[in-house]
C-alpha cells in the first residue's frame, strides 16, 4: 500500500499532462468540430426567447407537475406536438475561458487523486509498471468516461457525443496511467 503523500507527484503531473492533452484536442484537432450543429433560424429562435429572461440554469420542455401530470392528456398533447427540449441557459456576455479552465484542472487533480487512491490501496511501493498502469487506467477511465453515458440514455444526446467523450476519456486515462506507472515510488 502506498500513501497519498507519496503520489503527489503523477498527481500533479499527470493533471498537467491531460490538460495539455486535452488542449490540443479540443482546440487543434478537428475531432468536436462537428458535435453541436447549427440550429435553424437561429436569430429567430434567440429573440423568441430572449424577452423570457431566462435565468442560467437546467431546463426541460414540456414538463410534467407530477406523476399524475404525466398521465394526462394535457400533458400527452404537449409530448406529442413537441418539441422536447432539455436545454442549459448560460450567463449572458463573454464569460471568458479562465474559470472553466481553471474548474478543468481542479477536476484533473481530482481524477488523478482518485486514480492515486484506488491504485495506492491496491498495490506496494515498487510495484512494476503494467500493475501500476493498470490501476491508474481503469480508474481515470471510469471518472472521465462511463458517467458520459447516462447524457445519452436519460436525455437523449448524441450517442456520437458520447461515444467521442468516451474516447477523449480513454486517451486521458492512458495518460494518467502511464504518468503514475512511470512515476510509481520504488
Amino acid at each position: 500500500m502506498v500513501g497519498m503523500r507519496g503520489l503527489w507527484l503523477p498527481i500533479v503531473l499527470s493533471a498537467v499532462i491531460v490538460f495539455v492533452v486535452s488542449s490540443i484536442i479540443h482546440m487543434v484537432l478537428p475531432w468536436h468540430k462537428g458535435d453541436y450543429p447549427d440550429v435553424p433560424n437561429e436569430d429567430k429562435i434567440l429573440d423568441a426567447l430572449r424577452p423570457f429572461d431566462i435565468p442560467p440554469g437546467d431546463y426541460m420542455m414540456p414538463k410534467p407537475r407530477d406523476m399524475a401530470d404525466m398521465k394526462s392528456a394535457a400533458f400527452r398533447e404537449k409530448l406529442n406536438r413537441g418539441p422536447k427540449v432539455v436545454m442549459t441557459v448560460m450567463r449572458n456576455g463573454d464569460t471568458g475561458m479562465g474559470g472553466p479552465l481553471a474548474l478543468w484542472f481542479v477536476y484533473l487533480l481530482v481524477v488523478s487523486a482518485f486514480s492515486a487512491y484506488v491504485a495506492g490501496r491496491a498495490l506496494p511501493a515498487g510495484a512494476n509498471y503494467l500493475q501500476v498502469f493498470r490501476f491508474a487506467g481503469v480508474a481515470a477511465f471510469l471518472s472521465y468516461s462511463v458517467a458520459l453515458w447516462q447524457q445519452s440514455i436519460w436525455f437523449q444526446r448524441k450517442w456520437s457525443l458520447a461515444l467521442k467523450g468516451t474516447i477523449d476519456g480513454l486517451i486521458y486515462a492512458l495518460f494518467t496511467a502511464g504518468t503514475f506507472g512511470w512515476l510509481w515510488p520504488r
